[in-house]
């Protein structure tokens, strides 16, 4: 486990420390999972006060609720399209499927600059990240 130093310590990255990319990646999340609940409530501040044991148990239980959502659905679910606005106020229409697979590609892609992040912070020992190698864990 990594030290609350390591956990904050500055990198070169997208965002500048190993928690605030988790934590980037449970706002996206979140923001997505809004969206499609059509709760236009808004993010402020970080609700785990720099708590990364508390940032995973919240990653952990909305990356929960997506799967959740994703299993009760099925094909025709997934095609629904979904009005929703960006942070910047402009209207889109999409189908619910490009929403998701924009959320994991998202997630996957700072997944990768995480893997970067600890081999910056000296960290030899991190676990396969691949989706393939996923799935064999299931």
């Amino acid at each position: 486990m990594l030290n609350k130093t390591q956990q904050h310590e500055e990198v070169a990255s997208s965002f500048s420390s190993l928690y605030k990319t988790v934590l980037h990646i449970w706002g996206a999340e979140t923001v997505w999972w809004r969206r499609l609940s059509q709760d236009n409530s808004q993010i402020s501040g970080d609700p785990f006060s720099e708590s990364m044991a508390n940032l995973s148990i919240g990653l952990e239980q909305l990356d929960q609720q997506w799967m959740d959502w994703v299993l009760s659905r099925d094909e025709n679910g997934l095609k629904e399209k979904l009005r929703y606005s960006n942070s910047r106020g402009d209207q889109f229409y999409q189908p619910i499927y490009q929403l998701v697979l924009h959320l994991f590609n998202h997630s996957t892609y700072h997944n990768g600059q995480l893997v970067t992040i600890l081999r910056q912070l000296k960290i030899e020992k991190i676990p396969q990240t691949d989706f393939i190698a996923w799935t064999r864990q299931v």
